[in-house]
């Protein structure tokens, strides 16, 4: 096909914000709950038995207690050392993410803590690569899912979070940095097999995370169509994006043909190739992995 017509500019719709309260809010506390729980069970399991620090503040509290506890004697909390360090990021992120986002990564942080102080450890495996590896994993899902939640579970991920959000960026491979240099003092005090096996939990976990959160993958669609309008209206209206009408001809058989060019999140795709074949079965549809995008294109905000 080739362009008759130099392509109109791509709109950015304002979000409509609106979902069924009750539903939106009650899957929003259960993927929550639920990640705080299976986060609390990875504590008491796999990142007891190979004596790790995972990611984040919770990793820092744990440092914290088992420092306490090695060189003191003192058995700290682990409900009181975290809600303490994460108190001045959940002011900051009050302020500059939102007041419901920051609400429920506050319960999400309360739950992880409380659950960790009573579920009592039960270790799986003594195989520490293995205790490593699909504990990093877990962890990842844990906090994949408190992201689809639109939460955090506290500490770094609210940095993270805050990076994306003012700057655009995918901040989890910094966080991965900058945990890594708190095992270097973990390393200094309990030994470097302990940090250099955290290191290999903190990698699995980011990258699953990295996979999992959909927010920074996003999707072209070419769609080629007789009801570009109706088509159209359905992105508009499900995804908030814009797009873009191209006038072509078809050169197979010389009739006049329609395609629409838009950009929206990986996690939408399936959505909208339904509808727009539901609209026009006769559509082709292009579907393009896009890496980056620079200009004005809409996210659905954390809050």
């Amino acid at each position: 096909m080739q362009s008759k017509q130099t392509p109109s500019t791509q709109t950015v719709h304002p979000q409509s914000g609106w979902e069924p309260p009750l539903t939106g809010q009650a899957r929003r506390l259960f993927l929550i709950v639920l990640a705080s729980v299976v986060m609390a069970v990875n504590i008491k399991s796999f990142v007891d038995a190979g004596g790790l620090f995972p990611g984040g503040f919770n990793g820092l509290t744990l440092l914290i207690q088992r420092s306490a506890q090695q060189f003191a004697g003192v058995a700290l909390p682990f409900t009181a050392i975290n809600l303490l360090l994460n108190a001045i990021p959940a002011i900051v992120s009050f302020r500059l993410i939102g007041k419901r986002f920051t609400l429920y990564s506050c319960l999400m942080i309360a739950l992880t803590s409380v659950l960790t102080d009573i579920i009592p450890s039960m270790p799986l495996t003594n195989d520490v690569l293995l205790v490593c590896i699909f504990g990093g994993i877990i962890n990842g899902f844990s906090i994949s899912l408190c992201l689809l939640g639109r939460a955090t579970s506290g500490g770094t991920d609210f940095i993270a979070v805050a990076l994306s959000e003012r700057l655009n960026v995918d901040a989890w491979n910094y966080i991965f940095i900058g945990n890594c240099l708190m095992l270097v003092v973990a390393g200094m005090l309990f030994g470097w097999d302990k940090a250099l096996y955290s290191i290999i939990f903190q990698f699995a976990s980011t990258q699953i995370v990295h996979l999992l959160d959909p927010r920074f993958k996003r999707t072209t669609l070419f769609i080629i169509s007789n009801r570009a309008p109706e088509i159209y209206e359905q992105i508009k209206d499900t995804t908030h994006h814009g797009a873009t009408l191209f006038h072509g001809i078809g050169l197979y058989n010389g009739e006049e043909r329609d395609l629409i060019y838009s950009v929206i999140t990986s996690d939408q795709v399936k959505e909208i190739t339904r509808a727009a074949r539901e609209i026009d079965p006769h559509a082709f549809i292009n579907i393009l992995k896009t890496d980056q995008v620079a200009g004005n294109f809409y996210r659905r905000p954390h809050d």
